[in-house]
């Protein structure tokens, strides 16, 4: 069965983007599109449009098998997971391969010390 609002959430998520930017970029309010995100509700075609070009999607790739593959491997974190990965994403974009490679030792070093 085919999960629009999963595919949303996940597509969301995977470009860094908070509700309330889909909420911006497509004049959709935020509490509605969180009824889509949920399966509440299914948006029109038009809707899912609006929602594609904010995501800088085809339509169609939320048609796609590939799509609901990529949603399978997100599904198995949980929101926090997804937020916090989300965030880490967002802010490492301003790092220089440097600080890149610093952040990620020290991630390393805090889950191996956390795992004792």
């Amino acid at each position: 069965m085919l999960k629009i609002g999963t595919a949303i959430r996940a597509y969301r998520l995977q470009n860094g983007l908070s509700q309330g930017d889909i909420e911006k970029k497509t004049g959709l309010l935020r509490c509605y599109l969180s009824r889509v995100e949920n399966g509440h509700t299914i948006p029109s075609l038009d809707t899912l449009s609006k929602i594609a070009r904010a995501l800088d999607l085809p339509i169609t790739q939320f048609f796609t098998d590939d799509s609901l593959g990529k949603q399978a491997n997100l599904q198995k974190l949980s929101d926090e997971e997804l937020r916090f990965l989300t965030q880490i994403r967002r802010y490492s974009t301003n790092l220089n391969d440097s600080d890149r490679k610093l952040l990620l030792a020290m991630v390393k070093k805090f889950a191996a010390t956390a795992t004792r």
